[in-house]
C-alpha cells in the first residue's frame, strides 16, 4: 500500500494542506495517473500567474528584438566603455538604461529574472506537479548554462520548445529535441563544428578558423545517452563529432534558429558504435541519435538516473534493471518508465521514504507548499535559493547539480537554509506570502528539522 505522504514528497514538490487528503480520497493510482497525463488536469489558476512573464510565449526572434544586447546600441549612443575609468563606464549604463527606457527594451539580465521566475510560480502554484518535477529533471539531465554569451537569449527556447513538450513521451524525441537546439549547440561549441574543408564557409559565419569540435559529442555520450562506462571508445567520439559537423545556429545573437550547414558538413562514412551511418547530410546526426536512443546503455543509464531521481541516492539494481525492461520494450516510453518506477515495491519500501535530500531549490518550493503560500517568482526569492547553492539556470559545467543528497549540506548550506525559514516564516521574502497561525520560531524549527530537509 502506498504511504500518500512519501509519494507527494517524490511525485510533487511537497504537499499543501488539503493535497494528503485528496490523494488518498481518489486513491494513489488515480493520482499516480493523473499527474502522468497532465493534460487531463486543469491548470488555469496558475497559467493566469505566468501572463505577466512575456518572455516565455515569444520566439527566439523576438527575445532578440525586445532584450537586446546592451553592447549593439554603445556604438549608436557615442559612447565606449572604458576600463580605466569608472565614470565612464557608469556614464555608458545610464544612457543604455534610458535608451532601452524609451524603447520600450528589457536589458538581457531580465530573461533570467523572467526564466526562474516562471519556473517557481509553475513549482509552487501548478497542480500539474509531475510535470513541473520532470521539467527541472530533464533541464538538469541536458543541462546548459545561462550565463554563457548567446545562451542568454536561447536558454529560454530550449526548457519552452525543446524539454517541456518531450519529458513524458519517446526518450528519443527529448534527444533529438536537445539535439537540434541552439542553446545546446551554442552551449557546447558545436554551432563552430565543421570538416577540416569548409574554412572558407566558417570564416564568413564566426570568424574563426574550420575543424570538428567534439564537445558535444563527447557529451551526447557520456552525459545524456550511454553514460560514462557506456561501452563507447574514443573513436566513437570523433565519429559522432564527425556526423554532428554542419549542425549550426543561424546568427546566434540576432535569428538563433536551427540550422543545418551542408558546406560545413563531413560527409564521408563514419562508423558509430559498429554501425555504418551513410545517410549523408543533417541525416548522419539524425542517424546518431536514432543508434544511441536504441542502445542498451542509454536504456541502464537513463533508468538508473529516474529511479535515483525517484528512490533512492543509490538505486536497487534489480529495479533499474526493470525500468530498462520497460525503456526497451516500449521504445523509451518515459511515461512507462516513470509508471514502473511508481508502482515498485522499491518506491513504497521504507528504506525509501525519506531516503532522498532536498536540493535548495526543492527545499524552498515545499516550504512555501507547506506554509499554503503564493509567490510572484520575484527575485529576492531566486537570490536566496542561489545562497542556498543552487543558482537556477546558472549550473556552468555539462553535468548539471548533483542528485546526492551530500552535496547540498554542508554546514554553510544548513545555515542558509535556516535564513530562508526565518525569512519565509516573517513573510520578509518580496513577492511570496505566507500562511501559518505558528509563531516564527516554530516555523524556524518545523522547516529547518533533518526530517523537512528530507523528501
Amino acid at each position: 500500500m502506498q504511504d500518500i505522504r512519501h509519494l507527494l514528497n517524490r511525485i510533487s514538490f511537497g504537499p499543501r494542506p488539503g493535497d494528503k487528503e485528496h490523494a488518498e480520497k481518489i486513491g494513489a493510482e488515480k493520482y499516480i495517473d493523473q499527474q502522468l497525463h497532465p493534460e487531463r488536469i486543469d491548470d488555469s489558476a496558475m497559467e493566469a500567474r505566468l501572463t505577466s512573464i512575456p518572455s516565455i510565449s515569444m520566439t527566439t526572434a523576438q527575445i532578440l528584438e525586445n532584450y537586446p544586447n546592451p553592447r549593439r546600441f554603445v556604438r549608436q549612443l557615442g559612447l565606449q566603455p572604458n576600463d580605466n575609468q569608472n565614470g565612464n563606464n557608469q556614464a555608458l549604463r545610464q544612457h543604455v538604461f534610458l535608451y532601452y527606457q524609451e524603447k520600450g527594451l528589457r536589458l538581457p539580465q531580465k530573461l533570467l529574472e523572467e526564466l526562474q521566475a516562471q519556473k517557481m510560480i509553475r513549482a509552487v502554484h501548478s497542480e500539474r506537479q509531475l510535470q513541473e518535477v520532470m521539467t527541472d529533471f530533464w533541464f538538469n539531465h541536458f543541462n546548459v548554462f545561462w550565463g554563457k554569451n548567446a545562451d542568454r537569449w536561447l536558454t529560454t527556447a530550449f526548457e519552452m520548445s525543446a524539454i517541456r513538450p518531450n519529458i513524458f513521451g519517446k526518450f528519443k524525441n527529448l534527444l533529438m529535441a536537445t539535439a537540434k537546439s541552439p542553446a545546446m549547440l551554442f552551449y557546447l561549441d558545436n554551432y563552430l563544428s565543421s570538416s577540416p574543408g569548409s574554412f572558407r564557409l566558417l570564416k564568413t559565419v564566426t570568424n574563426r578558423r574550420a575543424g570538428i569540435n567534439e564537445n558535444y559529442a563527447r557529451e551526447l555520450m557520456e552525459l545524456h545517452t550511454l553514460g560514462v562506462d557506456g561501452g563507447y571508445t574514443q573513436q566513437d567520439v570523433q565519429e559522432v563529432a564527425r556526423a554532428f559537423t554542419g549542425w549550426s545556429v543561424e546568427a546566434p545573437q540576432r535569428s538563433g534558429e536551427f540550422t543545418f550547414r551542408p558546406r560545413m558538413h563531413d560527409d564521408g562514412e563514419k562508423v558509430v558504435l559498429g554501425h555504418k551511418v551513410n545517410e549523408g547530410g543533417m541525416k548522419d546526426g539524425e542517424m546518431v541519435v536514432d543508434i544511441l536512443a536504441k542502445h542498451s546503455s542509454t536504456a541502464r543509464f537513463i533508468s538508473t538516473k529516474l529511479v535515483r531521481r525517484f528512490v533512492s541516492d543509490d538505486p536497487p539494481q534489480p529495479l533499474v534493471n526493470r525500468v530498462a525492461d520497460v525503456y526497451k520494450q516500449t521504445g523509451g516510453d518515459v511515461r512507462e518508465m516513470l509508471r514502473a518506477i511508481f508502482a515498485s515495491r522499491e518506491f513504497s519500501s521504507s528504506q525509501a521514504i525519506g531516503a532522498k535530500t532536498k536540493t535548495p531549490f526543492e527545499f524552498a518550493v515545499s516550504a512555501i507548499r507547506f506554509l499554503n503560500g503564493a509567490t510572484d517568482g520575484s527575485g529576492q526569492l531566486a537570490q536566496m535559493i542561489a545562497r542556498m547553492g543552487q543558482p537556477l539556470y546558472q549550473c556552468q559545467p555539462p553535468t548539471g547539480y548533483p542528485d546526492r543528497g551530500g552535496y547540498w549540506m554542508s554546514n554553510g548550506a544548513v545555515l542558509e537554509r535556516l535564513n530562508f525559514a526565518a525569512a519565509l516564516g516573517a513573510n520578509r521574502i518580496p513577492g511570496t506570502t505566507v500562511k501559518s497561525d505558528e509563531p516564527i520560531k516554530s516555523v524556524v524549527l518545523m522547516l529547518g528539522s533533518p526530517d523537512f530537509q528530507k523528501r
